[in-house]
């Protein structure tokens, strides 16, 4: 089975990374009311963006969630997300950046990171992102949409965070992404390579140096 769609994804209408459902909307509140965790770690006050050429994900699952942390103020704060996990994954010419605004100075500082755009493919295994937003093209094989998210085995809920075992999810045996342009809280993974990294940090206006 065969899956392509274009278009935006955002958690107020949560979606898979890429697939549109009404149940999905359901499972945001689910999340919220159960207090579902994403990210195994206090998440910071600052969002990021990452943009990719391609990423192939094997062994995909997406369920609701809710990253947790604190805001700039250091106040508690929680974030609804998108939590998409791939036992294994490749991403082609990833760019990924965050911006700190420095009041004193009136300016900000954004941190720039690319990699695998040499020919040489990032490598990552048990990887999970907490997604807010993402725009992509996507291609899935052998998807299942409404699947109780305990009861996907590989690579399953994010081991050291809650979510409810029979609430909505969506599983496929591959996730093709291309165009990838997301806004992320967290990023986790058992491994992630990164060839020919390169990390730079820029001053001044933020559109000129974020990725997109």
């Amino acid at each position: 089975m065969e899956s392509q769609v274009r278009g935006g994804t955002r958690w107020r209408r949560f979606a898979v990374v890429m697939v549109p459902s009404v149940a999905a909307t359901a499972a945001i509140g689910v999340a919220l009311a159960q207090g579902a965790l994403a990210a195994s770690f206090s998440v910071s006050g600052q969002s990021f963006k990452v943009r990719a050429d391609k990423l192939v994900g094997h062994d995909f699952v997406q369920y609701g969630g809710v990253a947790e942390g604190t805001d700039m103020e250091g106040k508690k704060a929680i974030h609804p997300v998108a939590v998409s996990g791939f036992k294994t994954a490749e991403i082609t010419s990833m760019c990924q950046s965050v911006v700190t605004p420095l009041p004193v100075l009136n300016t900000s500082v954004t941190l720039v990171l690319n990699a695998g755009d040499k020919g040489r493919d990032i490598e990552a295994q048990n990887l999970y992102l907490d997604v807010e937003s993402l725009d992509a093209d996507a291609e899935f094989r052998n998807i299942n949409i409404g699947v109780a998210a305990g009861q996907n085995k590989s690579p399953g809920i994010q081991p050291g965070t809650r979510a409810n075992p029979n609430g909505f999810s969506q599983e496929s045996e591959t996730a093709t992404l291309t165009d990838v342009k997301q806004t992320a809280w967290a990023t986790t993974a058992g491994t992630f390579k990164l060839p020919d990294l390169s990390l730079r940090l820029k001053v001044g206006d933020p559109k000129k140096y974020e990725c997109y």
